[in-house]
């Protein structure tokens, strides 16, 4: 993992001295290309930051993970986004930021004289993972959502796409980039993730197409024994250091959001929620200091009712390691894929020299130690029958403590309370349980109607009571 170094970015392209007086028409401050790494990198930022976020205003899936909940103002953990806009900001942010720079990116090296065929090859592939793991986020908010007219400039109404067909290619666009990534990808310190090192690249692709087997397995299991094989031939992220991890600045404008929304902003807008503070007080759960500040005088988590407002003073409170700006924020790491391997194996796949309870089990020994915690605290926990592995029950076992360990990064626990199927809390003032997916924005509505009304069709008129094609009960 780097450090954001994003002062060694876009470069201004000053023009030397010249007779040609077509020259005084270029701004020497102003670039006239930008590098495809400070793209890349600025991609990388964009979507790392939008997911960290707990913004209201821009990601709501902590609270629909219901992980925290809100004090004061209570819209977003009782599920009412629209208000806010948050779908339409959540297309913005990934479609506009993320999506769009690396399209450009794509084009710069294409012309970057200075750039080797295989070095070309490799900072494609690179900003191939990226765009796939961008697309695997939107379909799993959404469901369809644009991907083959996505970004393109002939069409300002874009078709949507099936969730599941766009699953499809993206674990053939992995397949073909795990081909080809390893070495020195020439992006340097503009690769955020692996310093220029393809090879780390291709574990993080490997563990990404993983992720999409297991993710569809209670849908195709065809589907995912094959992916999952490639990804295994591929080699996962199996260490700490393999991590693809984004290390946070100390200071703005590059410090972690959540320093942003739980310090900077100098609210006291979010507490635990009674839903994840439960479970870990009935599982004598080793992380609950850590995730938690406030909390009762025998250790135990002192969540709130999730979705009513109520005091910040009163209840439990993000722990201290949220509120340091430079705590790292996860794309995907070796605790997410030991849980992968995990249910890849209790379904029956053959992970080479590894059982489905070993992998459970170094799965929460991970998630404890990367918190801070130690393989004692881990052995302890592991030996509660209501923690350790059973074979019987694996799905609800597992998917617990999966949903627990990701803590910080609502996406993931949200989709691993769809996939599971985790009891969740009804919210209090809305007296609804969380959505499966996200309803479509105002925006799509306004300006590409005909297909965003066609793609809503699809989910019972754009419910967001209504699952994506991959969440089976």
């Amino acid at each position: 993992m780097k450090k954001i170094l994003l002062s060694a970015g876009i470069a201004a392209v000053v023009a030397s001295c010249t007779s040609d007086i077509t020259s005084l028409n270029v701004n020497p401050k102003a670039p006239e290309k930008v590098p495809a790494g400070a793209l890349i990198a600025n991609a990388t930022v964009s979507l790392t930051d939008y997911l960290a976020s707990i913004n209201v205003n821009l990601n709501n899936f902590n609270l629909w993970a219901q992980h925290i909940t809100e004090t004061t103002y209570t819209d977003e953990a009782n599920f009412d986004y629209a208000n806010r806009d948050v779908n339409g900001n959540t297309f913005d942010r990934l479609y506009t930021d993320v999506l769009r720079d690396l399209q450009e990116a794509e084009k710069a090296v294409d012309v970057d004289i200075n750039l080797t065929a295989a070095q070309k090859e490799q900072q494609h592939a690179v900003i191939d993972v990226l765009e796939v793991y961008t697309y695997h986020v939107l379909v799993d908010i959404f469901g369809d959502v644009p991907y083959t007219e996505a970004l393109d400039a002939s069409t300002v109404v874009p078709a949507y796409d099936k969730g599941e067909d766009i699953y499809t290619d993206l674990a053939a666009r992995l397949t073909a980039d795990i081909a080809v990534l390893g070495g020195d990808n020439g992006l340097g310190s503009y690769d955020l993730l692996y310093g220029g090192n393809s090879d780390g690249w291709k574990k993080f692709a490997s563990s990404l197409l993983l992720k999409l087997a297991v993710r569809v397995a209670d849908h195709d299991m065809t589907r995912a024994t094959a992916w999952g094989a490639t990804a295994l031939s591929g080699g996962v992220i199996l260490d700490a250091a393999d991590a693809a991890t984004l290390d946070y600045a100390s200071a703005p404008p590059h410090a972690n959001p959540l320093w942003d929304d739980l310090v900077q902003s100098g609210r006291s807008d979010f507490i635990a929620a009674n839903t994840l503070g439960d479970v870990m007080n009935t599982l004598n759960d080793p992380r609950r200091a850590i995730y938690f500040r406030n909390n009762n005088t025998d250790g135990t988590v002192n969540g709130a009712p999730y979705g009513l407002a109520s005091s910040y003073a009163l209840f439990s409170q993000p722990g201290d390691a949220l509120e340091d700006p430079t705590l790292p924020h996860t794309l995907i790491d070796h605790v997410e894929v030991h849980f992968l391997l995990a249910d890849a194996a209790a379904r029956g796949v053959t992970i080479p020299g590894a059982t489905a309870e070993g992998l459970y089990q170094a799965a929460v020994t991970a998630s404890i130690l990367n918190w801070g915690g130690s393989a004692t605290d881990a052995a302890t926990y592991l030996a509660q029958s209501s923690v350790a592995w059973d074979a019987t029950n694996w799905k609800s076992r597992l998917g617990t403590q999966k949903w627990i360990s990701l803590f910080t990064r609502g996406n993931e626990a949200w989709a691993a309370q769809r996939q599971y199927d985790l009891p969740m809390n009804v919210a209090a003032e809305a007296q609804r349980v969380t959505p499966k997916r996200m309803s479509y924005g105002v925006d799509e509505y306004a300006l590409n109607n005909a297909n965003v009304t066609a793609a809503g069709d699809n989910y019972q008129g754009d419910k967001d009571t209504a699952p994506i094609f991959w969440d089976k009960n």
